[in-house]
Parts: C-alpha cells; structure tokens; sequence
C-alpha cells in the first residue's frame, strides 16, 4: 500500500514490517534547544518538579540524568510496590536528523516544525520509568504534569517532540494552554493522522500513541466522507476510551456520524486488528457502513 500525506504530494510505502522502539512501555519527550544549555541546579529542579507533581524525591544525579521518584504514584509488581521514575537527560547534540519525513508529514499542530528541527541543534531528552503497570488516568496525569514541569524549567526550549506519537508542540502552546487537565494526554500526546491511499479516492484516518496506557489506537479506512468530520469522531472516541477505560469489545457499536456530527442513528462495527499504517500496533478499526473501504472478512 502507497499513501500521501494531506495536501502535499509526497508518496509514502507501508513499512509494518519495521518495529517502532517508542511505541513500548517508556513514555519520552525531546526538548530541542538552539544552544547547548546546563541542567537547572537541584534546588530550582526539586522546586519546579515539586510545584507540577507533588512529593517528589531526587534519587540520583549526574552530568548525564537526573532521576525523580514521584511518590504520590505508586506501581505494584510482584515484589511489592515502587514509585514510577522520570529521568531527564543533559543538554546533547540534537536527534532531529532521525525523525523522518513519514513522522514529519503528520506534525499538524507545529506548522513550523521544519524551521525548529532545523535551528535547533541541541536537546534534552525527558522519560519515565517503572511506569508501565500504572493506571491509564494516573500515567496520563503526571506525564502531563511532567511535560509542564520540563518547559518551566527549561525556559530556553523551543519546542517538544512526543516521540511515542510523532507530535510536536511549540514550548510556548504548552505553557499557555487551557486545555482542561482530564483532556491534556489526548490532545499533547496522542496524534491523529490522516492519508490519502495513492491511486484511489480512499483515505486513512488512525491514532497513534495510546499504546502507552494500555488502550488501543483507533483507524478508520474510508471514502466519500469529509476527513475532518472522522478526525473529530476519532478525538471523540479517544476521549471516550480514555475516560472509561475502554468497555468496547471486538464487534461492538459505536455511533457514527450523519449530517457531520456524531449520531445515535448512525452504528458503526468495532473490530480489533493490526494497524494498516506503520508503526505495528493493535487498533480498533471502524467499520464506516457504506463510507468503508477495504477488504473485510467480518
């Protein structure tokens, strides 16, 4: 399969065969700089982690990372119980040469992604730790409690690039966001795509970067539909998912869309499957009625 991204005429090849190593357990941020800068000292880190996420304790630091226990978490293992860690690097030389023209065609809400990659020359890059059995509402929390710590604290960052989503914000969007604290981890960190299949009049709506919570991304194969009414069906089913800590089940409903808005009269099929656009991932495919394209054996 052949794609191109929205507006541009850049041809795309599935690549599924590739693993994608920050679609795992580890959640990390880059946080680009265009001069090389030093790491806050302990006392202004420990205020500004503490003022974002509570308790927070040092357990070690060097030139190259710091790393925090937030103990108002905790994660249970078989040995007992532990607070997840988040490590932040020293400044280095940038890693923008490895984020590559696929992830790049999807950087909707950073229009000027391209200028940041290009001036900015150093990073520093920010994850967490022992994080993965915890609760999808408390990860989702403090990762964005994390990301509002990182750009007070690093007041010199241009911008953060969400490797697990390919997202990328300028550090001024998130220190002077209002989006409602139960709707952060969606909106910074889950990245809705879109594609035109090359050679027909379908098109790919799919999410990438719930994977991280535990929950699955969502794709929508179809034709003859505005994409930007599917865009903000799939926000919507995001949210959904996230805040109910998803009851759908292989061969459920949802409701659709009619008249460019969701619908009750509208019943769309839930089927999980392997994503059809790179990375490799489970996802929830919605079948879209007479708007569906593709092959189906369901």
């Amino acid at each position: 399969m052949f794609f191109k991204k929205k507006k541009e005429e850049t041809v795309f090849k599935q690549e599924l065969q590739e693993k994608n190593e920050h679609t795992g357990l580890v959640f990390a941020m880059q946080l680009f700089m265009k001069e090389k800068c030093s790491r806050p000292d302990t006392v202004k880190t420990q205020e500004i982690m503490e003022k974002h996420l509570g308790d927070v304790q040092l357990i070690g630091s060097s030139e190259e990372v710091a790393s925090f226990a937030v103990n108002q978490y905790k994660v249970t293992f078989k040995e007992g119980t532990a607070a997840p860690l988040l490590m932040i690097t020293g400044c280095c030389e940038s890693g923008a040469d490895k984020i590559d023209a696929f992830t790049r065609s999807q950087m909707w809400n950073c229009p000027e992604h391209e200028r940041i990659l290009s001036e900015c020359g150093y990073q520093v890059v920010a994850t967490d730790m022992l994080a993965g059995a915890m609760e999808a509402a408390d990860r989702a929390e403090m990762l964005m409690n994390y990301l509002e710590a990182l750009v007070e604290l690093y007041p010199m960052c241009e911008a953060v690039y969400i490797q697990n989503s390919g997202k990328m914000f300028t550090a001024e969007q998130i220190r002077s966001h209002a989006i409602p604290k139960e709707s952060r981890f969606i909106y910074f960190a889950v990245n809705v795509r879109f594609f035109n299949i090359q050679g027909t009049e379908d098109m790919m709506v799919d999410t990438l970067g719930m994977s991280v919570l535990s929950l699955p991304d969502l794709q929508y194969h179809f034709h003859g539909m505005d994409p930007n009414a599917v865009v903000n069906h799939a926000y919507n089913v995001l949210s959904y998912i996230f805040e109910s800590g998803n009851p759908i089940k292989d061969n459920d409903t949802i409701d659709g869309i009619a008249g460019g808005q969701m619908s009750r009269d509208v019943q769309w099929h839930c089927h999980y499957e392997e994503a059809l656009i790179q990375p490799p991932r489970p996802v929830i495919d919605i079948c879209m009625n007479e708007y569906a394209s593709g092959g189906r054996e369901y």
